[in-house]
Protein backbone atom coordinates (compact mmCIF):
# COMPACT_ATOMS: atom_id res chain seq x y z
CA UNK A 1 0.00 0.00 0.00
CA UNK A 2 1.43 3.38 -0.99
CA UNK A 3 1.58 6.50 1.12
CA UNK A 4 -1.00 9.15 0.18
CA UNK A 5 -0.29 12.72 1.22
CA UNK A 6 -3.26 15.03 1.81
CA UNK A 7 -3.32 17.88 -0.71
CA UNK A 8 -2.87 20.54 1.98
CA UNK A 9 0.59 19.12 2.74
CA UNK A 10 1.73 20.56 -0.60
CA UNK A 11 1.70 23.93 1.22
CA UNK A 12 4.58 23.09 3.63
CA UNK A 13 6.40 21.47 0.71
CA UNK A 14 6.22 24.76 -1.21
CA UNK A 15 7.17 26.62 1.97
CA UNK A 16 10.31 24.46 2.24
CA UNK A 17 11.49 25.86 -1.09
CA UNK A 18 10.52 29.44 -0.20
CA UNK A 19 12.36 29.14 3.12
CA UNK A 20 15.68 28.27 1.49
CA UNK A 21 15.43 31.19 -0.95
CA UNK A 22 14.50 33.49 1.96
CA UNK A 23 17.48 32.25 4.00
CA UNK A 24 19.87 32.87 1.10
CA UNK A 25 18.42 36.36 0.62
CA UNK A 26 18.75 37.21 4.31
CA UNK A 27 22.30 35.87 4.30
CA UNK A 28 23.03 38.20 1.37
CA UNK A 29 21.47 41.15 3.23
CA UNK A 30 23.95 40.49 6.03
CA UNK A 31 26.83 41.33 3.69
CA UNK A 32 25.49 44.90 3.58
CA UNK A 33 25.71 45.21 7.36
CA UNK A 34 21.98 44.95 8.03
CA UNK A 35 22.57 42.77 11.10
CA UNK A 36 20.43 40.18 12.83
CA UNK A 37 18.42 42.62 14.95
CA UNK A 38 17.35 44.95 12.15
CA UNK A 39 16.61 41.98 9.87
CA UNK A 40 14.42 40.37 12.52
CA UNK A 41 12.61 43.64 13.26
CA UNK A 42 11.72 44.15 9.58
CA UNK A 43 10.71 40.48 9.14
CA UNK A 44 8.45 40.52 12.20
CA UNK A 45 6.52 43.60 11.15
CA UNK A 46 6.24 42.19 7.61
CA UNK A 47 4.62 39.14 9.20
CA UNK A 48 2.08 41.32 11.01
CA UNK A 49 1.24 43.22 7.80
CA UNK A 50 0.62 39.90 6.04
CA UNK A 51 -1.97 38.94 8.66
CA UNK A 52 -3.79 42.26 9.13
CA UNK A 53 -5.99 41.69 6.04
CA UNK A 54 -6.73 38.17 7.30
CA UNK A 55 -8.59 39.67 10.29
CA UNK A 56 -10.91 41.74 8.10
CA UNK A 57 -11.30 39.29 5.22
CA UNK A 58 -12.24 36.27 7.34
CA UNK A 59 -14.18 37.80 10.21
CA UNK A 60 -11.75 38.03 13.11
CA UNK A 61 -13.48 38.51 16.46
CA UNK A 62 -12.44 40.04 19.76
CA UNK A 63 -11.91 37.59 22.64
CA UNK A 64 -11.86 38.36 26.37
CA UNK A 65 -8.63 40.13 27.28
CA UNK A 66 -7.65 37.38 29.72
CA UNK A 67 -7.41 34.89 26.82
CA UNK A 68 -4.81 36.83 24.85
CA UNK A 69 -1.99 35.26 26.83
CA UNK A 70 -2.23 32.32 24.42
CA UNK A 71 -1.32 34.21 21.20
CA UNK A 72 1.21 36.17 23.29
CA UNK A 73 2.95 32.93 24.34
CA UNK A 74 3.02 31.43 20.85
CA UNK A 75 4.26 34.80 19.58
CA UNK A 76 7.14 34.57 22.05
CA UNK A 77 7.96 31.05 20.81
CA UNK A 78 7.90 32.32 17.23
CA UNK A 79 10.16 35.24 18.15
CA UNK A 80 12.67 32.93 19.85
CA UNK A 81 12.73 30.59 16.88
CA UNK A 82 13.30 33.44 14.47
CA UNK A 83 16.07 35.09 16.48
CA UNK A 84 17.97 31.81 16.88
CA UNK A 85 17.70 30.93 13.18
CA UNK A 86 18.79 34.41 12.06
CA UNK A 87 21.79 34.18 14.40
CA UNK A 88 22.58 30.74 12.97
CA UNK A 89 22.31 32.05 9.39
CA UNK A 90 24.55 35.02 10.19
CA UNK A 91 27.23 32.81 11.80
CA UNK A 92 27.25 29.75 9.59
CA UNK A 93 26.20 28.12 6.34
CA UNK A 94 22.69 27.66 4.96
CA UNK A 95 23.61 24.05 4.12
CA UNK A 96 24.14 23.45 7.86
CA UNK A 97 21.34 25.49 9.47
CA UNK A 98 18.52 24.20 7.30
CA UNK A 99 19.20 20.44 7.64
CA UNK A 100 19.55 20.87 11.42
CA UNK A 101 16.13 22.56 11.45
CA UNK A 102 14.85 19.18 10.27
CA UNK A 103 15.19 18.05 13.89
CA UNK A 104 12.09 20.16 14.53
CA UNK A 105 9.92 17.26 13.40
CA UNK A 106 11.24 15.11 16.27
CA UNK A 107 10.93 17.99 18.73
CA UNK A 108 7.31 18.53 17.68
CA UNK A 109 6.57 14.86 18.36
CA UNK A 110 8.13 15.11 21.84
CA UNK A 111 6.23 18.29 22.75
CA UNK A 112 3.03 16.76 21.35
CA UNK A 113 3.48 13.81 23.72
CA UNK A 114 4.37 15.98 26.72
CA UNK A 115 1.40 18.31 26.15
CA UNK A 116 -0.91 15.42 25.28
CA UNK A 117 -1.51 16.59 21.73
CA UNK A 118 -0.27 13.25 20.35
CA UNK A 119 1.89 10.21 21.05
CA UNK A 120 5.46 9.27 20.15
CA UNK A 121 5.62 5.79 18.56
CA UNK A 122 8.78 3.70 18.36
CA UNK A 123 9.56 4.82 14.82
CA UNK A 124 9.88 8.41 16.07
CA UNK A 125 12.73 7.35 18.31
CA UNK A 126 14.39 5.66 15.34
CA UNK A 127 13.84 8.88 13.41
CA UNK A 128 15.44 10.80 16.26
CA UNK A 129 18.51 8.55 16.03
CA UNK A 130 18.74 9.19 12.28
CA UNK A 131 18.44 12.92 12.91
CA UNK A 132 21.25 12.77 15.50
CA UNK A 133 23.44 10.92 12.98
CA UNK A 134 22.62 13.59 10.41
CA UNK A 135 23.75 16.36 12.77
CA UNK A 136 26.98 14.46 13.43
CA UNK A 137 27.63 14.29 9.69
CA UNK A 138 27.09 18.04 9.41
CA UNK A 139 30.03 18.37 11.82
CA UNK A 140 32.14 15.85 9.93
CA UNK A 141 34.77 17.20 7.62
CA UNK A 142 34.66 20.62 9.27
CA UNK A 143 38.46 20.78 9.36
CA UNK A 144 38.63 20.16 5.64
CA UNK A 145 37.48 23.71 4.98
CA UNK A 146 37.88 27.00 6.74
CA UNK A 147 36.26 27.34 10.14
CA UNK A 148 32.62 28.34 9.80
CA UNK A 149 31.37 28.12 13.40
CA UNK A 150 29.67 24.78 12.70
CA UNK A 151 29.19 23.91 16.39
CA UNK A 152 27.59 27.27 17.25
CA UNK A 153 25.50 27.10 14.08
CA UNK A 154 24.14 23.65 14.96
CA UNK A 155 23.35 24.74 18.53
CA UNK A 156 21.54 27.91 17.42
CA UNK A 157 19.57 26.05 14.75
CA UNK A 158 18.56 23.38 17.27
CA UNK A 159 17.37 26.04 19.73
CA UNK A 160 15.39 27.60 16.89
CA UNK A 161 13.82 24.24 16.05
CA UNK A 162 12.86 23.74 19.71
CA UNK A 163 11.28 27.19 20.01
CA UNK A 164 9.40 26.91 16.73
CA UNK A 165 8.38 23.33 17.57
CA UNK A 166 6.83 24.30 20.90
CA UNK A 167 4.98 27.14 19.19
CA UNK A 168 3.61 24.78 16.53
CA UNK A 169 2.23 22.36 19.10
CA UNK A 170 0.67 25.16 21.16
CA UNK A 171 -0.94 26.59 18.02
CA UNK A 172 -2.37 23.19 17.17
CA UNK A 173 -3.78 23.06 20.70
CA UNK A 174 -5.23 26.59 20.89
CA UNK A 175 -6.06 27.88 17.40
CA UNK A 176 -9.14 25.65 16.77
CA UNK A 177 -11.08 27.34 19.58
CA UNK A 178 -10.14 30.82 18.32
CA UNK A 179 -10.23 30.51 14.54
CA UNK A 180 -7.26 31.54 12.40
CA UNK A 181 -8.61 35.04 11.66
CA UNK A 182 -8.93 35.80 15.38
CA UNK A 183 -5.70 34.17 16.54
CA UNK A 184 -2.90 35.04 14.14
CA UNK A 185 -3.28 38.85 13.81
CA UNK A 186 -2.91 39.44 17.59
CA UNK A 187 -0.17 36.80 17.76
CA UNK A 188 1.93 38.61 15.17
CA UNK A 189 1.07 42.00 16.65
CA UNK A 190 2.69 40.67 19.84
CA UNK A 191 5.71 39.53 17.81
CA UNK A 192 6.02 43.01 16.29
CA UNK A 193 5.74 44.69 19.68
CA UNK A 194 8.31 42.33 21.20
CA UNK A 195 10.66 43.36 18.39
CA UNK A 196 11.04 46.87 19.79
CA UNK A 197 13.30 45.26 22.39
CA UNK A 198 15.82 44.82 19.54
CA UNK A 199 16.11 48.53 18.79
CA UNK A 200 18.88 49.22 21.38
CA UNK A 201 20.97 46.54 19.63
CA UNK A 202 20.69 48.10 16.16
CA UNK A 203 24.11 48.97 14.74
CA UNK A 204 22.45 52.00 13.12
CA UNK A 205 18.87 53.23 12.53
CA UNK A 206 16.82 51.55 9.80
CA UNK A 207 16.88 54.79 7.80
CA UNK A 208 20.66 54.41 7.52
CA UNK A 209 20.31 51.29 5.34
CA UNK A 210 21.31 51.73 1.71
CA UNK A 211 18.84 51.13 -1.09
CA UNK A 212 20.56 47.88 -2.05
CA UNK A 213 20.50 46.66 1.55
CA UNK A 214 16.78 47.44 1.72
CA UNK A 215 16.16 45.45 -1.45
CA UNK A 216 17.77 42.32 -0.03
CA UNK A 217 16.35 42.59 3.49
CA UNK A 218 12.91 43.58 2.15
CA UNK A 219 12.72 40.62 -0.23
CA UNK A 220 14.07 38.27 2.45
CA UNK A 221 11.57 39.54 5.04
CA UNK A 222 8.66 39.19 2.59
CA UNK A 223 9.66 35.66 1.57
CA UNK A 224 10.11 34.65 5.21
CA UNK A 225 6.69 36.13 6.00
CA UNK A 226 5.08 34.15 3.16
CA UNK A 227 6.86 31.00 4.34
CA UNK A 228 5.76 31.44 7.95
CA UNK A 229 2.22 32.35 6.91
CA UNK A 230 1.94 29.14 4.91
CA UNK A 231 3.07 27.02 7.84
CA UNK A 232 0.99 28.65 10.58
CA UNK A 233 -2.14 28.75 8.42
CA UNK A 234 -1.73 25.07 7.55
CA UNK A 235 -1.42 24.29 11.25
CA UNK A 236 -4.34 26.55 12.14
CA UNK A 237 -6.72 25.23 9.49
CA UNK A 238 -5.81 21.53 9.21
CA UNK A 239 -3.75 20.87 12.36
CA UNK A 240 -1.39 17.90 12.26
CA UNK A 241 1.78 19.64 13.45
CA UNK A 242 3.76 16.41 13.13
CA UNK A 243 2.75 15.73 9.51
CA UNK A 244 3.27 19.38 8.51
CA UNK A 245 6.78 19.41 9.94
CA UNK A 246 7.63 16.06 8.37
CA UNK A 247 6.98 17.49 4.91
CA UNK A 248 8.49 20.88 5.76
CA UNK A 249 11.73 19.17 6.74
CA UNK A 250 12.39 18.57 3.04
CA UNK A 251 14.02 22.03 3.15
CA UNK A 252 17.13 20.33 4.58
CA UNK A 253 17.85 18.50 1.35
CA UNK A 254 16.65 21.46 -0.72
CA UNK A 255 19.11 23.76 1.04
CA UNK A 256 22.14 21.65 0.13
CA UNK A 257 21.02 21.26 -3.48
CA UNK A 258 19.99 24.89 -3.99
CA UNK A 259 23.15 26.28 -2.37
CA UNK A 260 25.16 24.15 -4.77
CA UNK A 261 23.02 25.07 -7.82
CA UNK A 262 22.19 28.77 -7.37
CA UNK A 263 24.08 29.94 -4.29
CA UNK A 264 26.32 32.13 -6.47
CA UNK A 265 23.29 34.23 -7.39
CA UNK A 266 23.27 35.37 -3.77
CA UNK A 267 27.06 35.78 -3.55
CA UNK A 268 27.21 32.62 -1.41
CA UNK A 269 30.57 30.88 -1.23
CA UNK A 270 29.30 27.59 0.22
CA UNK A 271 29.47 25.82 -3.13
CA UNK A 272 33.24 26.38 -3.03
CA UNK A 273 33.67 24.43 0.19
CA UNK A 274 35.86 21.35 0.16
CA UNK A 275 34.08 18.53 -1.70
CA UNK A 276 34.32 16.29 1.37
CA UNK A 277 32.45 18.85 3.50
CA UNK A 278 29.64 19.18 0.97
CA UNK A 279 29.47 15.39 0.60
CA UNK A 280 29.03 14.89 4.34
CA UNK A 281 26.39 17.63 4.42
CA UNK A 282 24.49 16.03 1.55
CA UNK A 283 24.58 12.64 3.31
CA UNK A 284 23.43 14.31 6.54
CA UNK A 285 20.55 15.98 4.72
CA UNK A 286 19.64 12.65 3.10
CA UNK A 287 19.52 11.02 6.55
CA UNK A 288 17.10 13.73 7.64
CA UNK A 289 14.91 12.82 4.66
CA UNK A 290 15.18 9.12 5.62
CA UNK A 291 13.88 10.01 9.08
CA UNK A 292 10.97 11.82 7.43
CA UNK A 293 10.21 8.86 5.14
CA UNK A 294 10.28 6.50 8.13
CA UNK A 295 7.55 8.50 9.82
CA UNK A 296 5.44 8.64 6.65
CA UNK A 297 5.46 4.86 6.21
Amino acid sequence: MGVTLPVHLLIPLACAFVYVIAALTIKRAGSFGVGVWRTSFVANWAMFLVFVPWWFAFGGTVHPLAEYWQPAVTGLCFLGGQIFIFLAISKGDISVTTPVMGSKVIIVALFSSLLRVGEVPLKWWIGAALSAAAVALLHAGERAGRHRHVGATVLLATLSAASYGLGDVLMQKWVPTWGTASYFPPMFLCVGLYSFAFVPFFSAPLRALSGEAWRWVGIGALLMAVNNAGIVLTLGIWGGATAVNIVYSARGLMSVLLVWAIGHWFASTEQHLDARVLRFRLIGAALMVAAIALVLI
